[in-house]
């Protein structure tokens, strides 16, 4: 076996003590089982007792302790020579009974050994997708090999830990703009958290999430804005908007007390224009890190909106895209310790309905179960008439859910009230209502 390829350059002393600490120290071995390969270690017995590890953690989904190695050692190794099993028992006889000298110089070295052919086989394989033009492929598969054998933590010990689970973690919500949501919803919406708006096309997504990325501007907090559908200085006139209360038509003849009221804002607002389908999960992560090395640390991240992603690796069928899209979007809120806002699209049936539930999400039910917090935006014919409609709190991880809140909608200067909530026998009655109204109209014609 070439040294290039496996530990020989270390040495039989360095590759013993390697598999020693395989399997006395559970963090480690989490950690560089990841990484590791048998065919890594020169010595065949060495390689067999890494072996017998590895299985037993697949097989049993724990890792081994001394007593389970021994029975192993008796039961599992007579197809090999005797000479391999004389050297594997006197290993595991002598050499587990005194500490490994040298310990964080072995896993370091053997770890940044492991990492650096992980990398190596992932340009091999990028460069068979590079004659493909799957760079959004090469992108995946050399980010999976970067976090490989990456440094975590050991896990929450149940017992150790016991106090642990008691102590708050605050979440650090940012407010909504609007405090009756705040109100069911924990204070806003927290670090590594994913929010989605659901509503049918025209009845305010993009108004909601400006008025969210807009709230934590002004709150002092950074946020990055992605459109896939509008132009980013369109978007961009729709925050001087709803910043200065001045309507979308008059924003140019009062320029001056526009740029006070932005020059008067200490948070830091970053929008950016993709074409529809063309920015992937990837891509964010990748414009997230650009922004990251240039100082600017996000806050908030609100995408307009997430259907309009492209998968990364597409599934074949629409609706299991969508769902690996939301996957990754809860992936970068995770990552990233950001708070993430989107929106959905609802299917026909949500076009003119009183309340739109969850069920009328478009295309993929399932891409909304990995969401914190998802709450509807419907708006009948008559709604619209008079700038009116409804939220419904429809999953809420922080608090009560099945919520229904009037709303005020001025789309002049991009502004949402959130009235205070009603009642269930509230909320039927005004439908009623809505509905006897709309049958007299139709009658008197």
């Amino acid at each position: 076996m070439s040294e290039m390829v496996s530990f020989g350059r270390f040495g039989k002393s360095f590759q013993e003590g390697l598999c020693q600490l395989i399997l006395e120290d559970r963090i480690f071995a989490d950690r560089f089982l990841e990484v590791f390969s048998e065919k890594f270690l020169e010595l065949k017995y060495l390689r067999i007792f890494a072996s017998l590890i590895v299985n037993y953690r697949d097989e049993y989904g724990v890792h081994p302790g001394k007593t389970a190695m021994q029975s192993m050692m008796h039961t599992a190794l007579d197809s090999h020579p005797a000479v391999v099993r004389e050297q594997l028992y006197n290993f595991f006889e002598n050499y587990l009974n005194s500490p490994v000298e040298d310990a964080d110089y072995i896993k370091n070295e053997a770890l940044d050994f492991c990492r650096k052919q992980k990398l190596k086989e992932a340009m091999m394989k990028s460069m068979q997708l590079l004659e493909r033009s799957s760079y959004d492929s090469i992108s995946k598969v050399i980010n999976t090999a970067l976090l490989a054998g990456a440094e975590g933590d050991g896990g929450h010990d149940f017992h150790k830990d016991f106090e642990v689970r008691y102590e708050d973690r605050p979440r650090n919500p940012i407010t909504t703009g609007w405090p009756h949501l705040d109100d069911v919803c924990g204070g806003g919406h927290g670090q590594k958290e994913l929010g989605v708006i659901i509503a049918p096309t025209g009845a305010g997504k993009s108004m909601a999430l400006v008025h969210l990325g807009a709230t934590a501007v002004a709150q002092g907090h950074n946020v990055v804005y992605i459109t896939l559908e509008l132009a980013s200085e369109v978007v961009g006139l729709r925050f001087d908007s709803c910043l200065s209360g001045i309507q979308l038509g008059a924003l140019k003849r009062r320029k001056r007390e526009v740029a006070k009221v932005v020059d008067g804002i200490s948070g830091k607002l970053k929008i950016k224009e993709y074409p529809t389908k063309t920015a992937t999960t990837n891509t964010l992560r990748n414009y997230i890190e650009k922004l990251k090395r240039q100082g600017f640390e996000p806050d908030v991240l609100v995408i307009d909106y997430a259907d309009l992603l492209r998968p990364i690796d597409t599934q074949g069928e629409k609706r299991h895209d969508l769902e690996s899209i939301y996957e990754e979007l809860r992936g970068i809120a995770q990552e990233y310790s950001l708070r993430v806002w989107t929106a959905s699209q609802t299917n026909r049936s949500g076009l003119n309905a009183e309340i739109i539930t969850m069920e009328a999400i478009s295309e993929a039910f399932n891409k909304c179960f990995v969401a914190d917090f998802i709450m509807t935006i419907s708006r009948t014919v008559e709604d619209r008439n008079r700038n009116e409609g409804r939220v419904f709190v429809a999953k809420n991880r922080n608090g009560p859910d099945g919520i229904v809140f009037p709303i005020f909608m001025d789309t002049s200067c991009v502004k949402i009230k959130v009235l205070e909530r009603k009642t269930a026998e509230e909320t039927a009655t005004s439908i009623q209502s809505q509905k006897e109204s709309i049958l007299k109209k139709y009658l008197k014609k």
